[in-house]
C-alpha cells in the first residue's frame, strides 16, 4: 500500500481551497513540508496545478476530514484501496544503460570479455545491457574503436552490482564443466618390479641393465693403450 496520496501537491490545493485543516496535517498527509503548503496557500506555490478532491479517488472520507478539523492534534490516515491492482511483472531483457554511461558499454565488454571469458553473450548482455553484435565485435577486435578501448570494470562503472556479476560468473562456472590436463604419470611398483618388467623394458626400448664386459675393456684399451691385465 502507498505511503502518500496520488498526486500529492494536487491534493494539498484541494485540502488548502476546501478544508480548514491545518498546514502540518496537510503536509504529514500529503508528504510535504509544512512550509511549501503554507507557499501553496499564499499563492507562491503549486500555481496552475488543478486541485485532486481525495474525497472522490477514495482516499480519504468527509467525517475523517470533519474530525480532523475539530482536532488539530489528528492526523489523516490515507484510507486502503478497495481495488487492487497487480503489480506488473518486469519483462526480461537487456539491462537499461543511462545515457551518460552508454558510451562506457564497450570498455566494460571489454573487461567481461578478458576477464571472465566463461560468460555466455546473454549473461554479457544482461549485465551491461548491450548487443550481440557490439559483444562480437569486441571479441574479434574489429569493433571501430577498438584501438582506443580501455578495460573498465562494469561495477566501478556503475553499469551493474558486484552481486549481479558474482552471480553470473557463478552461473557460467556451474554450467562450464571442468576440463582436467592429464600428463604422464608413473607406472605402479608392481608394473616396474614385476615379472614382466623386462619385456616392458624390451618394448619400450630402453637399455637392459647388464652390461657387455668384454666391449667395455676393448673401449678402454683403445683409450689408454694398455691391457686390462696390465693395469690391475
Amino acid at each position: 500500500m502507498s505511503t502518500q496520496p496520488l498526486m500529492p501537491k494536487a491534493t494539498a490545493v484541494w485540502l488548502v481551497e476546501n478544508t480548514a485543516l491545518s498546514f502540518d496535517q496537510i503536509a504529514d498527509f500529503c508528504k510535504l513540508h509544512p512550509l511549501e503548503v503554507k507557499a501553496i496557500a499564499d499563492g507562491d506555490a503549486a500555481q496552475g496545478i488543478k486541485g485532486l478532491d481525495p474525497i472522490v479517488t477514495g482516499q480519504l472520507s468527509r467525517e475523517e476530514i470533519a474530525h480532523a478539523e475539530k482536532d488539530a492534534n489528528l492526523r489523516l490516515r490515507l484510507a486502503e484501496s478497495k481495488v487492487r491492482v497487480p503489480e506488473a511483472k518486469r519483462k526480461r531483457g537487456p539491462r537499461y544503460t543511462p545515457v551518460s554511461r552508454r558510451q562506457d558499454r564497450p570498455n566494460a565488454i571489454l573487461w567481461l570479455v578478458r576477464n571472465h571469458p566463461e560468460l555466455k553473450d546473454s549473461q554479457v548482455m544482461r549485465l551491461v545491457g548491450t548487443t550481440k553484435t557490439t559483444i562480437k565485435a569486441i571479441r574479434d577486435r574489429t569493433h571501430w574503436n577498438s584501438a582506443s578501448l580501455t578495460p573498465l570494470d562494469p561495477v566501478t562503472l556503475g553499469l551493474c552490482s558486484q552481486i549481479d556479476l558474482d552471480m553470473e560468473v557463478s552461473r557460467a562456472a556451474k554450467e562450464k564443466p571442468v576440463e582436467v590436463e592429464t600428463g604422464v604419470t608413473l607406472l605402479p611398483a608392481e608394473v616396474t618390479t614385476g615379472p614382466g618388467a623386462e619385456a616392458a623394458d624390451e618394448e619400450s626400448g630402453a637399455p637392459a641393465e647388464e652390461l657387455n664386459v668384454e666391449a667395455v675393456f676393448a673401449k678402454l684399451k683403445q683409450i689408454g693403450g694398455s691391457k686390462p691385465d696390465e693395469e690391475d
